[in-house]
């Protein structure tokens, strides 16, 4: 994670306009990743994202170097995450039951699965990866991503959620163990005798409208599909699920959001 350097915020703080949208610049590649991976709709995602950079624009007077400028960024965002009533009224709600029930409703046998095309199978594994941690509450969500997408030491992940390294141990222990559950016994790519393939699923998420004809511009860095199907073979078991999920790319920011940000931050009324 670069650091965004001290002069810098300070510049911002006393709002020197270059200094500020070199700021936006900065940090919001990581608080779409962030909001990619905690709402799994690019959508809902980018309007988070102008939220989120919007709060840390004019929350920016606040920040007084108690932490990382980064932990602060972070925390700003995943607040905004965890407590804004328009994310809490979209959130689904899923189960990993109800999620195992809807994969193994749509899959097809040998003679009906799709052809190799691996860049659609890769749209599918992505959306299926990221869909996944819906299944846990937005608390072990957010515990998971922040420390086994992210990599966050346990300490700042805790600072960012300001909460104790204990607690957030013991948070991420059971999403980890959640989540590496449900993979093992559901996925084809942790295990080749899970129920569940790319491949025999592909027909039935292209006839929901859940995969589009082409790959979306938010995935396209990812791993492609071979990639992540040898990395998986590769890896020990209990660590497959968290190497799977990090197997996403660096999901930039599809916009910048500088200018458009601080014009909204400065608009009348």
């Amino acid at each position: 994670m670069t650091r965004i350097s001290k002069p810098d915020i300070e510049l911002a703080q006393d709002g020197d306009a270059k200094a500020l949208e070199s700021l936006v610049r900065q940090v919001q590649d990581r608080v779409h990743k962030l909001a990619l991976r905690m709402l799994a709709d690019p959508n809902a995602a980018q309007d988070a994202t102008q939220e989120i950079l919007i709060r840390i624009v004019t929350k920016l007077s606040t920040f007084r170097g108690d932490s990382s400028f980064e932990t602060w960024t972070y925390r700003v965002a995943t607040n905004y995450l965890l407590t804004a009533r328009k994310v809490i009224a979209n959130d689904p709600a899923l189960s990993f039951q109800m999620f195992a029930d809807e994969l193994l409703d749509g899959i097809a046998d040998e003679q009906n699965a799709a052809p190799e095309d691996h860049v659609m199978l890769n749209e599918l594994r992505l959306r299926c990866t990221m869909a996944m941690l819906l299944c846990l509450d937005r608390e072990h969500r957010a515990a998971y991503v922040l420390g086994d997408v992210l990599e966050f030491e346990h300490q700042a992940a805790a600072d960012v959620l300001d909460i104790t390294p204990g607690t957030y141990r013991k948070r991420l222990s059971r999403a980890r163990s959640r989540v590496q559950d449900f993979t093992a016994r559901t996925c084809g790519l942790a295990s080749p005798t899970a129920p569940c393939s790319c491949k025999k699923r592909l027909p039935a998420a292209m006839a929901m409208g859940r995969i589009g004809t082409s790959p979306s511009e938010d995935l396209q860095d990812a791993p492609h599909f071979g990639e992540a199907q040898a990395l998986a073979s590769q890896t020990q078991a209990d660590l497959v699920a968290a190497k799977l999920q990090r197997a996403t790319g660096p999901l930039r920011s599809p916009k910048d959001y500088a200018v458009e940000v601080l014009k909204l931050v400065e608009a009348p009324g």
